[in-house]
């Protein structure tokens, strides 16, 4: 059982840490395990391309394998970019974010911290207003570089996981009356995001109306 769990955190020190879910595990660590396992090749990692594969094989003794198409294409770096004029403050993408590069607050205008966006595109699926934008950095793919950021990434996607953790934990530990409270509260806040997002929606398309009308 320990030389599997040394063996995972070596591979996981060569995975890059963009957490980006792309090669259907929830994350860089958990695909580590599968790998250490014999659960998973080592030919799921878009972001890592050629690169990590060869790595990879190298530390396992394995032949190098072609990048699995159906784990997407390797791709040139990227980050997300909110259109602020069109954020309405519902907070999930702050949520879907693996390494919390987004801030913000409940209906004011969120934005991405540019340094610390790991392209993964998981903020994009859960706006409701499709303001989230995935724009080239412009910059050559760099493996040196991304070695250098990827403790970083994972100190923040653990930190990530760890306040979410402890959400899931206080709310199990609460009392029934106070559970039953915070269920309610947590329907209440669901109706509320239903009705701004509405509202935001029927803006969007008055809007579009209007410039099709105007055409």
């Amino acid at each position: 059982m320990q030389g599997t769990a040394a063996l995972e955190q070596l591979i996981d020190a060569v995975l890059p840490q963009t957490q980006c879910r792309q090669c259907g595990f929830d994350g860089c660590r958990p695909y580590a395990a599968a790998i250490a396992s014999g659960a998973a090749a080592i030919n799921r990692c878009p972001p890592g391309g050629d690169e990590v594969i060869a790595e990879l094989g190298s530390l396992l003794g394995r032949a190098p394998l072609p990048l699995d198409s159906s784990c997407g294409k390797t791709e040139a770096p990227a980050v997300a970019r909110i259109i602020e004029a069109q954020c309405i403050g519902c907070t999930l993408c702050i949520a879907a974010c693996p390494v919390d590069a987004i801030v913000g607050a409940r209906r004011l205008m969120h934005t991405v911290i540019t340094a610390e966006c790991t392209g993964c595109a998981l903020c994009l699926p859960p706006c409701p207003v499709d303001c989230i934008v995935l724009e080239p950095t412009g910059a050559a793919r760099d493996r040196e570089r991304q070695r250098r950021q990827a403790p970083q990434l994972r100190e923040r996607h653990a930190a990530h996981l760890r306040r979410h953790g402890a959400k899931k934990d206080s709310a199990k530990n609460q009392p029934e009356d106070n559970q039953a409270k915070e269920n309610q509260e947590k329907v209440s806040a669901a109706k509320r995001k239903q009705d701004v997002v509405a509202r935001a929606i029927e803006r969007a398309r008055e809007r579009l109306a209007a410039r099709s009308g105007k055409a």
